[in-house]
């Protein structure tokens, strides 16, 4: 792809003639995202993208094995279920959830050929031919499937370097034609997967809350799934942009499968700690609803990926939540009433997906748990 003159001028104005707002539609306008600037060979990022080296530095950042997350082996409980190991796994996960809200699956059951050609396709299509791929472009979120760059252009302080492929999986299975059709086996194959997967992790964290093991999904936190497939190209200037701004996800829990490139960290104890890609592994990370509905015993932790001048970095992730009308409207969540006494009145407010959502998106990925809107 060539930028045409023109957006090739907005996208390198100097600061003098920078208007941000016009800036960040002729970079819609050409449909093509972030991987379309790295066709053109810039070699400076544009302004849009520069973010605050505050916000890039931030507190320490943590590359040795000073600190690393939790990893669960989940071998014995696929094979067997065996009753001691599962009592084990039950207070890793507790353990994992209450201090950390990640922590990387190993032998989830996952086959390590689904989880690398789930990357291939995601590969496959951003790099397919623009001029098909400009055709799911579009900022219509009551769309099936739907491609663009950063949900929140318009709202957020600096656009990340990154472009995504957006499906909603569950609760209504898509249609295979409604999927881009270079990676819709891989799609429709891998979040297979993932729902099975999920149901066994919700059945954990019901334990782990010390609730019957169905509870969480009798109240429907398993229903939904939106899939996420991310696509980091290489940057000029890795150190003045963020692949993606610090945040919390709007899910109950995320399932992420990520390449061997690296780039993501979660703020733990005011420090930034890198999750180490593990080949075959999974990330699981507690998301918002998970917050809330547990009442603060189990955290939504702030994480983010940091810009490369190595990729493309490709990541996949799943939401364990539902996305469309009317099942994001049909349920009120609040804190789990069973968790609660006066000594753990509740902290949150009840609210629907819905609501949850539209307000995510509105405030954007500003640094700020979007879970302080619903505090009592």
């Amino acid at each position: 792809m060539v930028l045409t003159n023109s957006l090739e001028t907005q996208l390198r104005s100097p600061e003098s003639s920078y208007h941000r707002k016009t800036e960040l539609q002729a970079f819609d306008d050409t449909k093509l995202g972030v991987k379309g600037l790295v066709d053109s060979n810039l070699s400076k990022i544009p302004r849009i993208f520069m973010v605050e080296e505050t916000r890039i530095s931030g507190t320490n950042s943590l590359s040795s094995a000073s600190l690393t997350i939790p990893t669960i082996d989940f071998q014995n409980i696929i094979d067997n279920n065996d009753p001691s190991r599962r009592a084990e796994l039950v207070d890793q996960v507790k353990y994992a959830c209450e201090n950390w809200g990640f922590f990387q699956a190993v032998n989830h059951g996952i086959p390590l050929t689904c989880l690398d050609g789930m990357v291939e396709g995601i590969q496959r299509f951003n790099e397919q031919d623009p001029e098909t791929k400009k055709l799911f472009y579009s900022r219509d979120t009551t769309k099936t499937a739907y491609f663009n760059s950063n949900f929140d252009l318009y709202q957020a302080p600096a656009t990340n370097w990154r472009d995504t492929l957006s499906c909603v999986i569950a609760p209504r299975k898509p249609n295979p034609e409604d999927l881009p059709s270079l990676c819709s086996d891989d799609i429709l194959n891998y979040s297979k997967k993932v729902m099975e997967l999920g149901f066994m992790l919700f059945r954990l964290l019901s334990e782990a809350l010390g609730l019957e093991p169905n509870y969480l999904e009798n109240i429907g936190c398993a229903e939904g799934l939106f899939f996420l497939g991310h696509y980091y190209p290489a940057c000029p200037q890795p150190e003045l942009t963020l692949g993606t701004a610090d945040h919390t996800d709007s899910s109950f829990f995320t399932v992420l499968l990520q390449d061997q490139i690296g780039g993501l960290q979660v703020r733990h104890k005011n420090q930034w700690v890198d999750v180490r890609p593990i080949p075959g592994a999974l990330v699981i990370n507690l998301g918002d609803f998970m917050q809330l509905i547990s009442n603060d015993k189990f955290i939504s932790v702030t994480h983010r990926v940091l810009a490369k001048n190595i990729g493309p970095r490709i990541s996949v992730a799943c939401f364990f939540r539902t996305h469309h009308s009317p099942e994001n409207e049909s349920r009120l969540y609040g804190p789990i009433e069973e968790l609660l006494s006066e000594e753990n009145p509740p902290v949150y407010r009840a609210t629907t997906i819905k609501d949850f959502v539209k307000h995510y998106y509105w405030k954007g990925l500003d640094g700020i748990s979007a879970l302080e809107h619903f505090k009592l």
